[in-house]
């Protein structure tokens, strides 16, 4: 195993990562907004108002989102599991 084959395996975990991690990212920051945009409308400052929409919005996405997500991280598990004989010489 070389170094660059290290820095291949963190590159790619790391694009993974951010690429499962997006659609709850934006999803939460999308309704934040904008219930930071009607609380700033209706002058209504209460901090746990921003919280239950936001877990709602979040579980939601992971619903739909949840079998894209888990097929996504499935697979590159076993192809990194498939590369590992390549990885050690064999």
């Amino acid at each position: 195993m070389t170094t660059s084959d290290v820095m291949d395996i963190a590159a790619q975990a790391l694009t993974l990562a951010s690429k499962l991690a997006l659609p709850i990212l934006v999803t939460a920051l999308a309704v934040g907004l904008l219930i930071s945009l009607l609380q700033s409308l209706t002058q209504v400052q209460d901090v746990t108002l921003t919280f239950v929409p936001k877990l709602i919005a979040v579980g939601v996405v992971i619903v739909l989102a949840g079998d894209w997500m888990l097929t996504q991280l499935v697979s590159s598990t076993q192809l990194l599991f498939s590369r590992i004989p390549d990885l050690l010489g064999g």
